[in-house]
């Protein structure tokens, strides 16, 4: 995991790039990850942990209906949390978590329940309600588990996104600053 954070953190900051967190079920631990990586402050901005599902509307302007209805887990929950903390925290990509790691079910989902999101400069045309980016996860095992495969994963699915935009210009000074060819 460290490793991602690292690699996701080096992106950012070669394409001049930052980064802003909203947390739900993870209670933090991805802001932890990516504040692990020396330089983390080149590109990351801050975290919001929106535990209480009130907060996700109140900080992170998560559509109060869509909570009342469908409650805090839910794909359309994730993205708007990406995109809400990317807009309170002033930074180019967002990404979120909200799940259910146990031990009970909340909102009708089962433990194992969890979305994580990213909004950005490439995600606005996805045709995502709300511009983003979202990953349907079922995760097994226990609480620390669930909650770990969650911090990879929104990790991950920044990654890609990262990676898959980069313009050939990018790879090349990439290449370039790793001792390549």
């Amino acid at each position: 995991m460290t490793s991602t954070a690292a690699e996701v953190l080096r992106l950012l900051t070669v394409r001049g790039e930052t980064l802003a967190v909203a947390e739900s079920l993870t209670g933090g631990l991805v802001a932890a990850a990516l504040t692990a990586a020396p330089g983390s402050s080149q590109a990351f901005r801050g975290s919001v942990t929106a535990y209480a599902t009130d907060l996700k509307h109140r900080l992170l302007d998560v559509d109060a209906t869509l909570l009342d209805h469908r409650g805090a887990v839910d794909p359309q929950v994730a993205v708007e949390m990406a995109q809400g903390v990317r807009t309170a925290l002033g930074a180019d990509w967002g990404i979120s978590t909200t799940g259910v790691a146990g031990p009970e079910p909340q909102d009708g989902r089962p433990v194992g329940t969890v979305y994580v999101a990213v909004a950005g400069p490439s995600t606005a045309e996805s045709g995502v309600s709300g511009g983003g980016k979202v990953s349907s996860l079922r995760l097994n095992g226990g609480r620390t588990e669930i909650r770990m495969e969650s911090v990879r994963s929104v990790l991950a699915l920044l990654l890609e996104e990262l990676a898959g935009e980069q313009t050939g210009n990018e790879r090349a000074q990439d290449t370039e600053q790793n001792g390549g060819t």
